[in-house]
């Protein structure tokens, strides 16, 4: 643990380490289990809304793809985080404090994504230390630019680094993520419940999320919980594929960005109910467990263009 003024914990050097650029490969099949991963079809096979992510369709040439999908191209990024020098923590007590998802077309139904990959933010909690990494996605092949994600994790006992009485912080273009909304108190315009199945975390695994957390009791006991849990990427995948269900008609492309913040854990077998309040392009959502009533992942949505039908 890095204490007050540590000279261990160099956070100059921690903003400017030069990570590796990565690659990210994937097929129609990786696009189609990952769908698959987060329900879709789930409650019916042949829904024409839902269908397309998991089938070639009526004439449909290629899948298509949703645009949680984005968040797939972050694989391996934890092994690169702790290869940056001076920056020690356990590993066990790393979480996945929220998701940003900035779509700039459509994504390909196979493909090899460039990303090039960097910190975009890092600050003194006191007793955690919040590092923010910022993946920016291109076609390899054409170079047109896909996406972008940022992630933000807690180190937690990593933390207390501030030279000054004041805690540092660095944040660059904070611009990007607006300011969490509150959660309006009024009755949602939309609900969404869903049961996840028992191999819900299974299923999500096989998109190349490997955290034992999610499949080995044992871990998932060592680690407080009484059975592995939900990976908090299929929450989010789930309460998205909800907005374009109910909001979006159907129509993914619709999507410009996702927030989420993460707020508790999901067992798999458990109902989610998204709650969905659209507020001109943007769509505030939360997601609670039904069988407990609590709130597990809340955020925003914003659209390209506002749905007539609201």
């Amino acid at each position: 643990m890095a204490g007050p003024g540590s000279s261990e914990f160099d956070p100059e050097s921690i903003i400017s380490y030069k990570f590796p650029e990565t690659s990210y490969t994937y097929t129609e099949r990786d696009a189609a289990i990952y769908a698959l991963g987060i329900g879709a079809c789930g409650k019916d096979a042949v829904d024409d809304k839902e269908l397309k992510y998991v089938y070639n369709a009526d004439g449909q040439e290629f899948i298509q793809v949703l645009p949680t999908f984005a968040a797939l191209f972050l694989h391996g990024v934890i092994a690169e985080i702790a290869k940056i020098p001076g920056l020690q923590y356990d590993p066990h007590r790393l979480l996945h404090g929220q998701q940003y998802i900035e779509i700039y077309k459509p994504l390909p139904s196979s493909g090899c994504i460039l990303n090039k990959v960097s910190v975009a933010g890092l600050h003194d909690k006191g007793k955690a230390t919040l590092l923010e990494i910022e993946f920016v996605s291109y076609e390899k092949e054409s170079g047109e630019l896909l996406c972008m994600n940022r992630m933000s994790i807690y180190l937690r006992g990593v933390g207390g680094f501030s030279k000054s009485s004041r805690p540092y912080s660095y944040s660059r273009n904070p611009s990007s993520q607006t300011a969490f909304p509150k959660i309006p108190q009024s009755q949602p315009f939309a609900i969404l419940e869903e049961c996840t199945q028992a191999s819900q975390a299974l299923l999500f695994t096989l998109s190349g999320q490997f955290d034992p957390l999610h499949s080995d009791p044992m871990v998932a006991n060592i680690a407080g919980f009484s059975r592995p849990i939900l990976h908090g990427l299929c929450t989010l995948g789930f309460a998205v594929r909800a907005i374009i269900g109910r909001i979006c008609r159907g129509d993914h492309t619709l999507i410009k960005s996702i927030s989420g913040r993460f707020l508790l854990h999901v067992y798999p077998g458990e109902t989610l109910s998204t709650e969905m309040w659209p507020e001109g392009s943007r769509v505030i959502y939360q997601v609670k467990v039904k069988e407990r009533n609590r709130a597990v992942l809340s955020g925003f949505v914003d659209l390209d263009r506002v749905n007539s039908s609201l």
